[in-house]
């Protein structure tokens, strides 16, 4: 069975979004494993030292059970433009090891920074983010991500984003778009102009 993946932004000792985090590594277990449990990812990590100050990304490689923890760290990139990139048949609804299929869209980003990945006509993610688009109002983020990714849960759930259908066609209705993932929310998230996505 194929590996999974969890990344935690840690932040000067703390697991940001562990609640989030451990509610999909455990449907990941049932959905993916067949396992039926509610391990506290929490308890499994133990963080040395040498990385409770700064930011890292703690990667967790499971399987059935955890295979490996590991602290790596981390060099936000510069995103100023994007591509939009066509595929109705990609799957990404778990956090695979094996990202081929996406690695293989990202090569089509040309002179971009990074790609928007169009699925059935609905945009879905980048390469490694969830994206949000701002309509002067409010941030959106499309009801048809590849992946839901746990900042996108945690800034639903408290109100300072939320869903609709994005389509390509709808990049008019919008002011700017930015990037979500464990690694960065609406504060320090890159933000693209309308504009620079081709």
């Amino acid at each position: 069975m194929s590996q999974l993946l969890e990344t935690i932004q840690l932040n000067n000792g703390k697991l940001v979004n562990i609640h989030f985090h451990t509610l999909r590594f455990n449907v990941a277990l049932k959905n993916h494993f067949g396992i039926f449990t509610d391990i506290e990812l929490s308890e499994k990590i133990i963080i040395p030292t040498e990385f409770k100050i700064g930011i890292y990304k703690c990667r967790i490689t499971y399987s059935p059970k955890i295979d490996k923890i590991e602290f790596l760290p981390h060099n936000y990139r510069d995103i100023n433009s994007l591509k939009l990139v066509y595929d109705n048949t990609i799957d990404y609804h778990l956090k695979y090891s094996n990202r081929e299929k996406l690695q293989k869209l990202f090569e089509q980003r040309g002179n971009c920074d990074d790609i928007l990945i169009v699925k059935k006509g609905c945009m879905s993610d980048s390469y490694t983010a969830n994206p949000v688009f701002f309509d002067g109002k409010k941030w959106w983020t499309p009801n048809t991500p590849l992946l839901p990714g746990t900042q996108r849960a945690r800034l639903l759930e408290e109100g300072h984003i939320f869903e609709c259908r994005i389509t390509p066609d709808d990049l008019q209705k919008y002011t700017k778009v930015g990037l979500i993932n464990a690694m960065q929310d609406l504060k320090n998230m890159p933000v693209i102009q309308p504009n620079n996505i081709y």
